[in-house]
């Protein structure tokens, strides 16, 4: 069966087609239209619908999108696409393609991805981590997605950096209101402003530590562009054992498999 997948990011969004062995049959991304939802809408409908007369063929859609879709009204919440914040999205999508179709966080589709065919496949319990415009976390378990009663389980970036010195207290102001939010100290674009690498990795470990602390999964997958840096995956193992509450810390942290396509391939999975 040939499923479609959507993966909707701040910066760009990005359609692939799977065929019954996850193989991709198409790929292709555009910008995404900054702070106008109806634009939004409209490129995902057009995505799907140049996909499907080049496949010749409708399939089902599954879209991983920034933040979390309320189960209360079915609106957006949560995400750093702030123009997506309070709209009817999966809704506005069916109607526009016609059908239904299965979103969910975009760490969440990493997150799948990974664990079904990547680097987390021996795993039945995974954190995925996206390190890119945001900071986002999704778990998978028993190859499933598990988003929690609330919808934000993973919602890893908006706790506050753990074990904060007294220079880094109270952090940066996040879109959220609060101020300290891992987001605002992991994202692509505060490592940029930082500009310091061996901070970053430090902090980085510490907040996987408190994961490893509260969760204790099999396998933690680092994707998103900030994952593309070598010196993370030589330096965290060491740096994150000395902040998880154990005598040992056995946690593989490992980049996604599937790189950056691995979010559009956990989208389309959605349909497994």
């Amino acid at each position: 069966m040939i499923r479609i997948g959507i993966d909707l990011g701040g910066t760009k969004t990005e359609v692939a087609a799977l065929d019954a062995s996850n193989g991709i049959l198409l790929r292709r991304r555009v910008p995404t239209p900054r702070d106008d939802y109806d634009a939004t809408v409209a490129t995902i409908s057009m995505l799907v619908h140049d996909a499907e007369r080049e496949l010749g063929e409708r399939a089902p859609v599954g879209i991983g999108t920034p933040g979390a879709t309320s189960h209360a009204s079915g609106t957006i919440k949560n995400a750093n696409s702030t123009w997506l914040i309070g709209r009817p999205l999966k809704a506005d999508i069916e109607a526009a393609l016609g059908r239904p179709v299965r979103m969910t966080n975009d760490a969440n589709t990493l997150a799948l991805s990974e664990a079904i065919d990547g680097a987390a496949c021996d795993a039945h319990f995974v954190f995925a981590v996206i390190l890119g415009t945001g900071v986002g976390g999704g778990i998978s378990v028993g190859k499933r997605v598990h988003d929690g009663p609330n919808a934000i389980a993973g919602e890893w970036g908006h706790a506050p950096l753990p074990w904060m010195t007294p220079e880094e207290y109270p952090g940066p102001r996040c879109y959220c209101g609060k101020h300290g939010c891992i987001e605002t100290f992991l994202s692509g674009p505060a490592l940029a402003r930082d500009g310091s690498i061996e901070r970053y990795v430090d902090r980085l470990a510490r907040a996987l530590a408190m994961i490893v602390n509260v969760m204790d999964p099999d396998t933690i997958v680092l994707g998103g562009g900030v994952s593309n840096v070598d010196e993370l995956f030589t330096a965290l193992p060491a740096l994150v054992r000395s902040f998880v509450f154990s005598d040992t810390c056995e946690t593989p942290i490992v980049r996604a498999l599937h790189g950056d396509s691995s979010g559009v391939r956990g989208a389309a999975m959605l349909w497994e």
